[in-house]
């Protein structure tokens, strides 16, 4: 048995490792753009509210909060009342709103309560976050659902 001939499948081949490839790069270059872009966001919060020490670290708080509200309602917008270009979701899903929230800075801070003495604080910044993202994104994307179902009537 003898390998194909047909130069046109191995074009095809190429060019379609190009495509993803361009594509790829693309979402990452969206996704790097749209982390500095949250993240300078978060940064100027932090200094905007800053946070006394062994207190309850209310702008990281808020930040969390607030990202989980919009990614709640940008995702029934792009699933449900538009279609965006296919890098928004990782540009401003992925990139802006990964880069804005900060549960790494949220992790820091209980450990960094729990071992200055403050750990009721900790312990009620650990559970009121969960809370609170999960709540936000839930409320954020029913109101989100209703305000889309009533604009398209």
């Amino acid at each position: 048995m003898t390998a194909p001939t047909d130069s046109g499948f191995f074009l095809s081949v190429t060019s379609q490792r190009r495509e993803r490839a361009r594509r790829r790069i693309a979402v990452t270059t969206a996704v790097a753009v749209g982390g500095a872009l949250g993240s300078a966001a978060r940064y100027g919060a932090s200094l905007a509210w800053p946070t006394a020490q062994d207190t309850f670290p209310w702008t990281t708080f808020a930040v969390n909060a607030t990202g989980c509200a919009v990614i709640g309602a940008f995702l029934v917008i792009i699933n449900d009342a538009w279609s965006p270009h296919w890098l928004v979701r990782p540009f401003f899903g992925t990139g802006v709103l990964g880069g804005f929230t900060t549960f790494s800075t949220y992790a820091v801070d209980i450990q960094r309560l729990v071992q200055d003495g403050q750990s009721p604080i900790g312990l009620a910044y650990l559970a009121a976050t969960v809370l609170a993202a999960f709540v936000a994104v839930w409320c954020a994307a029913a109101a989100t659902r209703r305000l889309v179902s009533w604009r398209q009537r």
